[in-house]
């Protein structure tokens, strides 16, 4: 007699043994429904086993088997090593395996019906009418025939009983297009073709092997991982490839070029498809038919059946951590699924992150480099524009460097952009009259007034409010004044400045689907817009030929804070937006406005030289035993009320484990004290690289014994110090 052990998509500390009924074809991987206690649950057989003579327990038996393929070892085994490395519950990784359920069974069927050429003594109007429009239309359902031919539907179901349309059940999900195209790319540079040779004779190869595609912008990366997604697809009939993309608009923007590129669009994963979207993708992979992906981070968590290339695309964007449920750096995540599948793995960026630039230094991945664009198209010069000489006008937020700048680029017919990593109009609003700082109910989050929508916004926790005539506190009309520039703010000024241009906004409140994303973009390519503000959506790898200038309004912005990649994100978040201007024929600059000149970040910014900033980094962080050269993680605790929260600190200090080379720092209030009525405390946990940190912080946390009031979560290789 054999048994199941069951892992449930729940925070169980294990799977479950099942008995396995006779007949039912029960294999590790597969995907099953069994009782847990009076509830019917999906799960995953993590192992079957022999049951021993001894074992008289009195087992439920595994009631149904889903018609997928069962789940690969490599991606139990990864399901395994994020849970531990992330210091999470198997079963809460596996939810994020398990998001698109309707996958699970084949899909859904719609009768759609088609002319018979029949056509039956007892024609009417009404019945021509829907004849004609099935003949136009081709196959359709009986509601779209009866609002096209205007008519109702009970025509259609007449037309079928006298013989003259036909009823066809059809699948609702049809298979995605299978890429056909495997060859080389045309019109690659000299550097592109090398590099694709390379990727192509090691993906040929086979095995794990891990790449750094380091490129200037503009220099062709995606074209150079398209020849090595070629390879693998061409390498076997049923290889599939996954790209990952930091954003959304990403996602969007680069389908038409994958399906220029292979014959075929790739099938999407991300968290703007409907349910009907993502059972398809996950049906489709899962079965092995969808050959390329390309997704957001969580496509990572996707049942491939033979993955064979991953490709991490700008994989220094901190887009690719998750920082709510299970906490995960995609990219990091990524190798190691990479290295679990025996696959490739390409990590591509024009400023990658210094972990990925020293693991490229010790030899663990191999460096491909692209150091200059295609064609004519050169990098933008770089100047700084000191603020403490060059200050704005009162009330203005541009200098007057930069105000002549885009005056001489509108007038020469060019286009320009203009970053702020603002929304909205003003990042603060402040009563002139008793100086109250306006923040979001029950958290520490100031308000942000969007004077489009004349709403306060709070970008934290998504709550809003119509911006009030009085003061909340002290009552006084009139008072409220929004302090600081956001991008709205910055695009009225110009529109100030340049009556006659046509300027448009670039941030997630007017881009908030894939449509309004692809609007901007397309407007922006055809010449429609004369100057795009925007915020860090616009550094996301567009391009757009006549832009030739790009102002930076508040370079500072992201240097505060304690962050310890404060430097590396202002640097590679600005070398990616100036890398938008100048990637064609024109040439491109970028203005930086700063009052940090002598920054190391702003100097390499304007030196063009990203590698002596990144030795400065490397230097400070290995001085200071942080990563790369150290581990780093985080506990952070929340709890109702303050006092909770105090003792809440105590306890928790009190339970952990000592540990040589390990240092605890706190408990500290979080920068952000309050969020949504709960107080928050955290722990900084320091290691160097070779103690198991993961392992000592899921020791601290099963020693813990708290309120079930006070919620605790570690955060391994933590991004956000909030």
């Amino acid at each position: 007699m054999k048994l199941a052990r069951i892992l449930f998509p729940l925070p169980l500390p294990e799977p479950f043994d099942y008995a396995i009924p006779d007949g039912l074809d029960v294999q590790p991987g597969s995907y099953v429904r069994a009782p847990l206690g009076k509830i019917e649950r999906t799960g995953v057989v993590w192992e079957v086993k022999e049951r021993s003579e001894d074992d008289t327990r009195e087992l439920k038996p595994v009631l149904d088997v889903f018609p997928v393929p069962p789940m690969t070892e490599a991606m139990r085994k990864f399901v395994s090593f994020a849970a531990r490395y992330n210091v999470a519950h198997p079963g809460h990784v596996l939810a994020m395996v398990l998001r698109a359920r309707g996958g699970l069974t084949p899909s859904p069927t719609q009768t759609l019906y088609v002319p018979t050429g029949h056509r039956s003594n007892r024609m009417t109007d009404a019945r021509i009418k829907v004849l004609e429009a099935a003949r136009e239309a081709g196959p359709t359902n009986a509601a779209e025939l009866a609002r096209q031919a205007g008519v109702s539907p009970g025509v259609v179901k007449g037309l079928v009983e006298v013989g003259s349309l036909d009823a066809r059940e059809v699948e609702t999900d049809l298979p995605y297009p299978q890429p056909t195209n495997f060859g080389r790319g045309e019109h690659l540079t000299g550097e592109q073709q090398e590099a694709g040779e390379t990727l192509r004779a090691a993906i040929a190869k086979g095995g794990f092997q891990p790449f750094l595609l380091d490129g200037i912008t503009g220099s062709g990366k995606t074209e150079v991982y398209f020849e090595a997604i070629a390879e693998a697809l061409s390498k076997a009939g049923d290889a599939q490839v996954l790209v990952l993309l930091p954003e959304i608009a990403l996602t969007q923007a680069v389908l038409k070029r994958f399906e220029a590129r292979f014959g075929a669009p790739p099938a999407p994963w991300h968290s703007g498809l409907s349910d009907a979207e993502r059972r398809r993708t996950w049906r489709e992979t899962a079965h092995g038919r969808a050959r390329i992906v390309i997704g957001a981070r969580s496509a990572l968590f996707l049942p491939f059946r033979n993955l064979k290339l991953i490709i991490v695309d700008e994989e220094h964007d901190t887009s690719f951590k998750q920082e709510d449920g299970v906490t995960y750096h995609a990219r990091d995540m990524g190798v190691m699924r990479a290295k679990l599948e025996d696959a490739a793995i390409i990590l591509a960026s024009a400023t990658p992150a210094l972990e990925t630039v020293v693991n490229a230094e010790q030899g663990r991945y191999q460096r491909l480099k692209l150091s200059a664009r295609p064609g004519a198209a050169k990098l933008p010069d770089i100047e700084l524009v000191d603020l403490r000489n060059d200050p704005p006008e009162k009330g203005h937020w541009l200098s007057s460097r930069l105000t002549h700048a885009l005056t001489e680029t509108f007038e020469a017919g060019e286009q320009s952009l203009l970053f702020l990593n603002r929304r909205g109009y003003a990042p603060l609003v402040i009563c002139k009259a008793c100086g109250e700082r306006l923040k979001s109910p029950a958290t520490e989050s100031w308000l942000t007034e969007h004077r489009y929508t004349n709403r306060l916004v709070c970008h934290l926790t998504g709550w809003s409010m119509p911006k009030p005539a009085a003061c909340p506190m002290c009552g006084a009309k009139d008072s409220l004044m929004g302090v600081g520039p956001g991008v709205e703010r910055v695009a009225e000024e110009v529109r100030q400045l340049l009556p006659r241009a046509r300027v448009e906004i670039f941030s997630s409140d007017t881009a908030q689907t894939g449509e309004d994303t692809r609007g901007i973009v397309e407007r922006m390519a055809a010449g429609e817009i004369d100057v795009l503000v925007g915020t860090q959506i616009v550094a996301k790898g567009h391009n757009f030929p006549n832009l030739t200038l790009v102002g930076i309004v508040d370079a500072d912005s992201s240097m505060k804070g304690g962050d310890l990649r404060a430097g590396e994100r202002t640097f590679q978040l600005l070398s990616q937006v100036a890398g938008r201007a100048g990637r064609a024929e024109r040439p491109g600059r970028a203005l930086v406005q700063t009052y940090a000149t002598e920054n190391p970040a702003m100097i390499a910014l304007a030196e063009g030289d990203r590698d002596g900033f990144l030795q400065i980094e490397r230097d400070v962080r290995a001085e200071l035993g942080l990563p790369p050269f150290g581990r780093m993680a985080a506990l952070i605790l929340s709890a109702p009320s303050a006092e909770m929260i105090e003792e809440a600190g105590r306890l928790t200090g009190a339970a952990a484990p000592n540990g040589e080379g390990i240092t605890v720092y706190g408990p500290a209030p979080a920068p952000i004290g309050i969020l949504r009525g709960r107080h928050r405390i955290r722990f900084l946990v320091t290691s160097t690289r070779e103690i198991d940190l993961s392992a000592y912080m899921a020791a601290w946390l099963k020693g813990l014994k708290l309120p079930t009031a006070v919620r605790v979560s570690a955060d391994i290789d933590p991004y956000s110090f909030l």
